[in-house]
Formats: C-alpha cells, structure tokens, sequence
C-alpha cells in the first residue's frame, strides 16, 4: 500500500506541474522541435518494418503535439493524458477549422486495458470491452512513470495481437544526463533518461517480444552549467546562463505476439 500512495503522490504532483503549463506549453521550441523528431522516427520506424498502424493510443499526449503530427497517417489517435489541463488544451486545438479530426483526446489516469473511458470496441456496445489498438506511442512519459512495469503491462493489455509499442524519451547518458531537466523541475521527474539494458528487460519481463532501446537521434538543449542556475522559472534569464549540450534520445520497441 505504501508503495501505491508514494506513485500516486508523484504522479499528482507531475500533474499539477503539467496543469499550471498547459497554456503555454506549445509556444516551446524544445517541445516541439522533439516532438517533430519522435513523429520522424515512429513513422520511420513502421515503414522499415513494412508494417503500418490504423488505430493508435497516445499516452501522456500533452496537449497533442505528436497526436496531430500522427493523425494523418492513420485511421484514429486516441490521446490520452493524466493532467485534465493539457487535455483542455489538446480539445480547443482540435476544433479549430485545419485540425485533425480523427484525434479523441481523453483525460484518465490509464492503469487498466478495460478502463470504460477508452472507446468500446464495437460501438453497438459501450459497456463493452474496450478497444484495443495496432500501436502504443508515448514521447517524453516514461521517466515520469514512478512504475514502468505497471505502465507496460497496461500497455501490453491494451494492443491487438500483433500491435506494437514506439515509446520514445531522452536517453540515460550518464551523470550528466540529470541536466536535462533544471533543478526547480524535478519535482515529478522520477529518472533521468532511459536506460536501455533496464528498459529492455523490463520489456521483456512483462511479455513483449522482438524488443529494441535503440538511440535513433539527438538534439541540443540550453540545460544548467549548476544546480538551480535558471531560479524556480527553470529557464535561463538572460544568454550568459546555461550551456547548449547534445541529448541523445531511444526509441523503445516491442510487439504483442500474435
């Protein structure tokens, strides 16, 4: 019980944080820019695998910069979030006149592959089992998850047979991978980077098959040179704080067997 409170109180408090920044969390370079690139190597990804996804589910979608860089190639996002403001956000977007329409925001904290606030596999039937879906994405979620096993098997339980998973997130690089995040944002941060020997037998634990933690691309980022340079807005003051560094980024792959 200890340890279901201690998640719940660091998955809460990573809400709050996403809540208070919904508004303006589009206007980040950063944010978008990785966005651009983790959409770049999913779909990369499933054409070198000769394979291409209908129906996906995005979890931890944020205000949906990824879901709407997806949705066009595919049939329906269902985007899902835990903080109810990036949720807010992602459905204003969608009701502007260019937006995708084959992108169903939901806000739900998603612990369970039969949670009613996911869509009905047969529509005739809403109470029904839920849907299950051809392909699993997540950019910048797993190293806020306090429990990656109980995120994958959710994961694992909510794919068709044969579907698969592209998860991708900053890479653990080493020590100097903490910088990635300023101090004044760790609160909810719950590890630094992903690494891959872990992340891939943990994959393999829950029951995913033909696995891969693969580096696919790295982007610079303005991090702190010290603890606490950029004060509790964490983001520097002026162009003498901080310094530009390399942060590399996986792509986490596994397939439900069929």
């Amino acid at each position: 019980m200890a340890s279901a409170v201690a998640n719940l109180r660091a998955v809460n408090a990573g809400n709050a944080r996403f809540n208070n920044e919904a508004l303006s969390w589009d206007s980040r370079p950063f944010v978008n820019e990785a966005s651009q690139a983790a959409a770049k190597a999913i779909t990369a990804k499933w054409k070198a695998i000769d394979w291409h996804p209908k129906q996906v589910l995005e979890i931890g979608c944020g205000t949906g910069i990824l879901s709407f860089l997806i949705a066009p190639h595919v049939d329906r996002v269902v985007a899902v979030d835990a903080a109810e403001g990036m949720i807010d956000v992602l459905k204003q977007k969608i009701e502007r006149p260019n937006a995708p329409k084959n992108i169903l925001p939901v806000a739900v904290l998603l612990e369970d592959p039969e949670d009613g606030s996911l869509p009905p596999a047969d529509a005739g039937k809403p109470d029904g089992e839920r849907q299950k879906f051809d392909l699993i994405t997540s950019h910048l979620v797993l190293h806020h998850i306090p429990d990656l096993k109980g995120v994958l098997e959710t994961m694992l339980g909510c794919l068709a047979p044969g579907g698969r998973v592209m998860l991708t997130d900053f890479q653990d690089y080493g020590p100097e991978a903490k910088r990635f995040h300023p101090q004044s944002k760790f609160e909810g941060v719950e590890r630094h980077g992903i690494n891959g020997e872990t992340m891939s037998a943990l994959m393999k634990e829950v029951g995913f098959s033909k696995v891969s933690v693969q580096p696919e691309w790295s982007m610079p980022k303005t991090v702190e040179k010290f603890p606490g340079e950029f004060g509790a807005e964490g983001k520097p003051a002026d162009g003498s704080q901080g310094e530009e560094v390399d942060v590399p980024f996986v792509l986490c792959y596994g397939e439900r067997p069929g």
